[in-house]
């Protein structure tokens, strides 16, 4: 399968699909406290994609090969969860912490952006993989422009992450997206940099690294007698895992994050306000 070169009306699309999926995550954010589950969550974000946004929750029904279909309109991945978790009716506590991943899709191109949120006060330790793994992937942002590889955003993502002493999971990454919701490239999280696809001006991908407090190993979750939902991965050891995603755009001289709202969380210190708007 190809790279898809975005033309100048399809970024203009892919732009109102992500600023829409980052205003679902603003739209979400108060409500995500101790207390209420994350089965009300995705009511509330599936009310508000179809019927405020006029968009469609691009998870509901989702059904690759080899999976059953995905039964909600996001996916809430909890502790030590480190994707796809499936929302249900356990209620949040003060200390969890929770990925929220939102696509939607408006006007037949696909918005991706996920959040990491804190309940409560939380741990020192958890609030540190959440921060940490915010900036790897800005390190891995700041890195796109043309003529960069995709090797050097792993690369920048990898070594930020273990020189902090978390570590990389490598099964999953992030995935061009546009009118379908994955498309080539495979955007790794670790690698070598100077390798792999070279950048062009008009390519959209995600960058969206998952990033464990223990070891980077994973399994499905499969607790007791409970079978398998096809779906829920969780880390190998129990330790707390993160992500936090991004949609980008490479520009004709660096980078666009198209996954930005009124609500987002400002990049860090690292990222120049000329940069991040490039």
């Amino acid at each position: 399968m190809t790279i898809v070169i975005k033309n100048a009306e399809e970024i203009e699309a892919m732009r109102r699909a992500c600023r829409l999926a980052s205003e679902v995550l603003d739209m979400l954010t108060p409500h995500v406290r101790a207390g209420v589950t994350t089965k009300e969550i995705d009511r509330l974000a599936h009310d508000y994609m179809v019927n405020v946004q006029g968009g469609v929750p691009a998870t509901l029904n989702y059904q690759p090969p080899g999976y059953p279909p995905y039964p909600a309109s996001l996916c809430t991945s909890l502790n030590d969860v480190v994707c796809h978790g499936i929302p249900d009716e356990r209620p949040l506590k003060n200390g969890d912490i929770l990925n929220i991943d939102v696509t939607i899709i408006k006007d037949g191109f696909h918005g991706d952006n996920s959040r990491m949120f804190v309940i409560g006060e939380g741990s020192i330790a958890a609030r540190r993989l959440v921060q940490i793994t915010y900036e790897a992937m800005w390190k891995g942002i700041v890195k796109v422009r043309p003529g960069a590889r995709l090797g050097d955003i792993g690369h920048a993502i990898q070594t930020y992450a273990e020189n902090a002493g978390f570590s990389i999971v490598r099964e999953y990454c992030g995935h061009g997206v546009g009118r379908r919701f994955h498309e080539e490239p495979q955007v790794l999280h670790y690698g070598r940099p100077g390798t792999l696809e070279e950048l062009q001006p008009g390519m959209i991908f995600t960058i969206e690294p998952m990033i464990n407090a223990g070891r980077r190993d994973i399994k499905e979750d499969r607790k007791g007698n409970r079978p398998y939902d096809g779906w829920t991965i969780v880390t190998r050891d129990r330790s707390l895992s993160a992500q936090w995603e991004h949609t980008v755009l490479v520009t004709d001289s660096g980078y666009e994050v198209l996954t930005l709202s009124a609500g987002s969380p400002p990049p860090p210190d690292f990222v120049t306000p000329a940069l991040a708007a490039s």
